[in-house]
């Protein structure tokens, strides 16, 4: 009989409430870490995405000027690669290279586009305003 005393006390201890929060702070603690750490990659993450983005435009541009002759106006912007141009110089021939959602950085602002552009005046400019949305500040992203 006793045996089957011990038995059942050992099954019927569990947890204690301290032993319960300690474990579940020590895992909140983790997570809160982990969340941290993750700030800057995802931060990063939307860097990238205008680089590759700008590298895409980049590439249709080329394509723009192959098929239409000229590249788009400062006026026309890189809406051009998605409708055809309704303001001159009409390109000689067009196709649509991108879709409109395109046209969006990861802030939800749209590309900006410059021809001739302020910092490459043999070329074009294309950058995104960054996470302020303001022109001419720090974390502004273009191809200079």
């Amino acid at each position: 009989m006793k045996t089957n005393q011990k038995t059942r006390s050992a099954q019927a201890r569990g947890y204690t409430l301290m032993e319960m929060l300690l474990v579940l702070g020590i895992i909140g603690l983790l997570l809160g870490l982990g969340v941290y750490s993750m700030v800057g990659v995802l931060g990063d993450a939307d860097d990238s995405k205008v680089r590759a983005d700008i590298q895409n435009f980049h590439a249709n541009l080329i394509r723009y000027k192959t098929k239409a002759g000229i590249y788009p106006t400062t006026e026309q912007g890189l809406e051009a690669l998605v409708k055809r141009p309704s303001s001159g110089p009409a390109p000689r021939a067009w196709k649509q290279f991108l879709k409109e959602s395109a046209l969006v950085d990861p802030w939800s602002k749209p590309y900006q586009y410059r021809y001739p552009g302020k910092h490459n005046p043999d070329s074009y400019d294309i950058f995104s305003f960054g996470m302020d949305g303001q022109e001419g500040t720090e974390d502004d992203i273009g191809n200079w």
